[in-house]
């Protein structure tokens, strides 16, 4: 059985430091910009911007 992991860092981690994490273990661009896009639009990530949540809305 897997341990969970535990959230050592409090700080938010930027939307350039996701980006650079996903990107290090995707195959190429487009899988990295999918993932990334994924992510925001299902909830499973938000952005904030000055202690507000921010909706990130994909064109």
């Amino acid at each position: 059985m897997k341990k969970p992991l535990k959230k050592i860092n409090r700080r938010s981690p930027s939307l350039g430091e996701l980006i650079l994490a996903v990107s290090s273990v995707s195959r190429n661009n487009q899988e990295a910009v999918a993932a990334v896009a994924d992510l925001l639009e299902s909830g499973r990530v938000t952005l904030n911007s000055q202690g507000r949540k921010v909706r990130a809305r994909l064109v």
